[in-house]
């Protein structure tokens, strides 16, 4: 009786955080098809491996690290399978213009390239921003750094104004 009632806790909680999983996840594919889809495996994942999971975790950071970490395996995937190796001579299709869909080279961003620009940030900043972009709430965040919502609702907002100052063509949506 005591694992079945784990059990349903544990789907209880898996089914309380989907909302905040879509969120989550429509930032990192900013496509609402492919957000259902990443949240559908993130979902199953978390089933199947319900046994790793130990009630003293943060339960939301670990169902955001599935999610993150799927997200990640299925972007280098992507990249990997769209990799093209020319062997021509004098690598001539390398040397054919190329259409990347971005209007220019500085439109296309790397997930590094923002994650280098968000750590170059102090802790006071970087912290509550991450948090935020993980799908964490204002009161959550406030909570969990002990300081108050007006500080850290200023702090991210700060955040989001340098990372958009250093990525110019980046465009953020406030989710609340």
């Amino acid at each position: 009786m005591g694992a079945n009632t784990e059990m349903n806790n544990f789907e209880g909680k898996l089914l309380d955080l989907q909302n905040n999983m879509m969120n989550f996840a429509l930032t990192l594919t900013t496509n609402r098809e492919e957000a259902k889809d990443l949240l559908q495996e993130t979902t199953l994942r978390a089933l199947d491996n319900r046994d790793k999971y130990y009630e003293n975790v943060n339960f939301k950071g670990w169902v955001f690290t599935i999610m993150h970490n799927i997200f990640v395996n299925n972007y280098r995937r992507i990249v990997r399978t769209q990799t093209v190796f020319d062997q021509t001579e004098n690598l001539y299709h390398l040397n054919l213009p190329q259409d990347s869909g971005f209007d220019s080279p500085e439109g296309a961003y790397t997930i590094a390239e923002i994650n280098k620009a968000i750590n170059s940030f102090t802790d006071d900043y970087k912290v509550p921003f991450s948090m935020h972009v993980s799908g964490y709430k204002y009161e959550e965040i406030a909570q969990a750094l002990s300081l108050p919502i007006g500080t850290v609702k200023s702090r991210i907002f700060f955040a989001r104004k340098r990372l958009q100052a250093k990525l110019k063509d980046y465009q953020f949506q406030d989710r609340e």
